[in-house]
């Protein structure tokens, strides 16, 4: 790939939330509320019971009886992991009577910020639909944050929920390329690859006019520019209600010191309107005393110490209005504004609070122990085929049994695309990884893929093709129906929590995946596992390539282990999301997995 489409791609991918906020169709909805902390950050047992619940309100299993449009399995079904409000939705395809009665169930786990959609295209391309009519009974895992998963502590709000979800995910598609000129969208996307630190800082109409906005904090409505008096008691709340969450951690991103980097960020923000100010000085005492404050445990006297301070902030920011030269007469406006601006920030951080590790230790084996709950396998293991991220899920389940010593609860599973060790490839996986250190993930506390790929698409897909280098990067050229590659892009497509993108960075450093602690690497205990593995790569993939498969492939003892590459020097060629709905993987790619599923269903 040119090092400029390089370059220019992870500038678009540092700066999606402002790149978002250009068009409100496809921006990622915020936080509800802070309401309590996160789950900290604990190694959790992989044998998880899977909490569900039932229409009594009490925890049990709980099937969708009128499915949204968009679920094309037989039934959807919604289970709930520990200490979390998530619930994740399970898309089952039952298996054909026709077929072969298997003694496994199998499960599908999908890849990094993607959903069920990419395993079920259509009737003609669906690796769920083939597989059920080998007589699989089915399971597609959407993980929390994928898909129809969701946030709910209500039975109730479920299948109203399923289906305004559905509803989003189909105007999206829609809307993407009917609803924006490619001339705006093209406008759009040489601004975000321009490198632009922000969205515009003057809001716009439709007509690209000023407008009148409101300032939260402030009196009244006002033409942006106006100064006007603070609502000192709104503000005060506001301010203090911010720093309450800094001081009690609540969003646990990253470290105990993650709220100092949050609030050092904003007093740099707001400390650069003072340089020429007297009252720099009154600034600069009131910022170390809350810095302290945030190093003290949440308490009444803590709050109240806050509440002073926030009081304080607020006085100096007026007494500025009042004396400083005319260049700082909207220091309260930039203020209001920063405030805004760091807030959203941590709620995005509290609503995209996990990483690869909660996959693991929480979301997957809660899908396991529910399905072989239902199914009830004689041996009490189940099958599993996992592309991308879901392949290295796979892998890490088999490196953590082998490490426990213990029996594993897979009788045999399919990686397509996957790898613990990338650092022998070119993968340009690099660029959905640009976050090396925890400061600069607060400034993009999550990436919304499928926003920006929703955006991009009609410049890939239309003249004058600003963007088709992206098409390739999913499939090879024409090995996906152009049809299908719509789908695929306007539907397949998540938001990615930078912490998540964070872990996975370190498959591209020194000893490859490793867990959050940073202290076991998934790789060095893969070699103990007896499961069998079928490894498959793509000729023409550029985000695993065949090096990087390979690299992990040779972990495995040799016996259990088999590897597959498709593609020919002269055609089919075979790129990342070529193996799950690509032309030829029908022919090609579905039957070496059903073959090989059939000889270890045993």
């Amino acid at each position: 790939m040119p090092p400029i489409i390089q370059s220019d791609f992870r500038s678009a991918f540092q700066l999606a939330t402002a790149f978002c906020n250009l068009n409100r169709r496809f921006s990622f909805s915020r936080a509800a509320s802070l309401r309590r902390p996160p789950t900290s950050f604990r190694s959790s047992p992989l044998r998880i019971r899977a909490r569900a619940f039932s229409t009594n309100g009490r925890d049990k299993e709980y099937k969708v009886s009128n499915k949204p449009s968009i679920c094309t399995a037989d039934e959807l079904h919604y289970i709930s992991v520990n200490a979390s409000d998530w619930r994740l939705a399970l898309w089952r395809y039952l298996p054909s009577p026709q077929a072969p009665k298997r003694n496994h169930p199998l499960l599908l786990l999908s890849g990094v910020g993607t959903n069920a959609i990419g395993y079920d295209l259509s009737p003609e391309a669906s690796f769920a639909r083939h597989m059920s009519g080998q007589g699989y009974d089915t399971w597609i895992l959407e993980v929390r944050g994928a898909g129809l998963s969701m946030e709910a502590s209500e039975v109730q709000e479920i299948e109203k929920t399923a289906h305004e979800k559905s509803e989003q995910m189909e105007d999206v598609a829609e809307t993407a390329t009917a609803g924006a000129s490619v001339s705006q969208l093209e406008d759009v996307a040489k601004t975000a690859m321009a490198g632009a630190s922000s969205a515009s800082s003057e809001p716009t109409n439709a007509q690209g006019d000023s407008t009148m906005v409101r300032i939260p904090g402030t009196k009244e409505e006002h033409p942006m520019g106006v100064p006007t008096v603070f609502d000192e008691s709104k503000l005060v709340t506001k301010l203090t209600e911010f720093f309450m969450n800094l001081s009690g951690r609540v969003s646990g991103f990253l470290s105990e010191g993650h709220s100092q980097i949050i609030v050092a960020k904003f007093f740099d923000q707001i400390s650069q309107l003072y340089k020429e100010s007297f009252l720099s000085e009154a600034f600069n005492e009131t910022r170390e005393k809350l810095l302290r404050l945030l190093e003290t445990k949440q308490d009444s006297a803590v709050a109240s110490q806050i509440k002073d301070l926030s009081q304080k902030l607020i006085t100096i920011i007026e007494e500025s209005e009042r004396t400083v030269s005319p260049p700082l007469n909207n220091l309260q406006e930039r203020f209001i504004s920063t405030v805004e601006e760091i807030q959203r920030q941590l709620e995005l951080i509290v609503k995209y609070d996990w990483d690869f590790d909660h996959y693991l230790e929480e979301d997957v084996p809660a899908a396991m122990e529910y399905i072989k709950a239902l199914t009830k396998p004689q041996d009490g293991k189940l099958l599993a085929v996992g592309h991308s991220m879901g392949g290295i899920l796979l892998y890490a389940l088999l490196s953590r049994y082998g490490h426990e010593e213990r029996e594993s609860d897979l009788a045999a599973i399919v990686t397509l695309a996957s790898s613990l060790d990338y650092r022998s490839s070119k993968s340009s996986l690099k660029l959905l990884v640009p976050l090396a250190e925890p400061a600069q993930a607060l400034n993009v506390p999550a990436v919304p893929l499928g926003a920006l790929l929703t955006m991009a698409f009609p410049l890939s897909s239309r003249p004058p093709y600003v963007l088709s280098w992206l098409n390739h990067m999913i499939s090879a050229e024409d090995m996906m129906h152009p049809k299908l590659l719509k789908k695929l892009i306007l539907n397949n497509f998540c938001t990615i929590p930078a912490k998540l993108l964070l872990q996975l960075a370190s498959a591209f450093r020194d000893g490859g995946l490793c867990d959050r602690s940073g202290k076991f690497f998934y790789k060095d205990h893969l070699h103990k596992s007896n499961v069998p593995v079928l490894a498959i790569a793509g000729d023409k993939d550029i985000i695993c390539p065949i090096e990087a498969v390979h690299d992990t492939v040779k972990l495995i003892p040799k016996n259990l282990v088999t590897y597959k590459v498709f593609g020919e020097p002269e055609g089919p060629h075979y790129a990342h999301y070529d193996l799950v709905g690509g032309r030829q993987a029908v022919d090609q790619v579905y039957p070496c997995i059903a073959n090989f599923l059939n000889q270890n269903d045993g």
